[in-house]
């Protein structure tokens, strides 16, 4: 299936959903471990009618879930077709049939706690260093390139984060002999700026806001860099 862009996801209007990197996220209100199960039970029954499931944690009084296509497919302006992991029409339609399971079992959504980390590497060469990368993080050297079109180390069983790799050629660059990981902390757009807000009141710098508010790049005291990361355009403003 085509991958979605933003706009269209926006289009979408899904209130009790929010775009995080790839997928759609959403966490709902339990009781308890036992409620979450039935709802997760639920869910699962609504994906088996489509053939399609979300990735779902069930905590002690939450159930979190993401929804994204494994083989969503994305072209070029040329024509050409790369297999993404990215949300599609699929993901679209069984977020709005999760959120009416959630409706008649009297569910709360909480869209503004859902959350996804990724780390990024800069590295002149990620050719060269993913396939390290894919066999420590995750013994499988699918993982290498896995839903998306670069080198990007992605585990099919998400037990590790993401990593994807960010040039860092210039050999000018003052950070190039400091550090190389950084990480990337998706958050809903109504609270990237209280993130962000926290983080500097805890003693952190924001370093480059230029790309605000989708992305910012906040220091810690020792210089060591974070980004909070917020998918303003897939949100409805109508």
């Amino acid at each position: 299936m085509d991958m979605l862009r933003s706009e269209q996801i926006a289009e979408a209007d899904l209130t009790e959903w929010r775009k995080l990197a790839q997928g759609l996220h959403a966490r709902y209100l339990t009781d308890g471990f036992s409620a979450g199960a039935r709802f997760a039970t639920a869910v699962g029954d609504a994906g088996d009618a489509i053939g399609h499931h979300p990735r779902v944690v069930i905590g002690a009084c939450h159930v979190d879930l993401e929804l994204v296509t494994a083989e969503a497919i994305y072209r070029e302006d040329d024509g050409t077709e790369h297999v993404v992991e990215w949300v599609t029409q699929q993901d679209v339609d069984l977020a709005r049939r999760i959120t009416e399971v959630a409706a008649d079992l009297g569910l709360t959504a909480d869209p503004a706690a859902v959350s996804e980390i990724e780390l990024g590497l800069d590295t002149a060469a990620p050719g060269a260093v993913a396939p390290v990368w894919a066999a420590l993080l995750t013994g499988d050297a699918e993982s290498q390139g896995r839903g998306s079109p670069g080198d990007e180390v992605r585990d099919a069983t998400v037990r590790v984060p993401n990593l994807w790799f960010d040039d860092s050629s210039d050999p000018g660059d003052p950070t190039s002999s400091r550090q190389r990981f950084h990480v990337e902390v998706y958050v809903a757009p109504e609270v990237a700026g209280q993130r962000i807000a926290a983080a500097v009141a805890a003693g952190g710098t924001v370093v480059d806001d230029s790309n605000a508010p989708g992305l910012t790049v906040v220091a810690d005291q020792d210089g060591n860099r974070g980004v909070v990361c917020a998918d303003t355009s897939a949100v409805n403003t109508a």
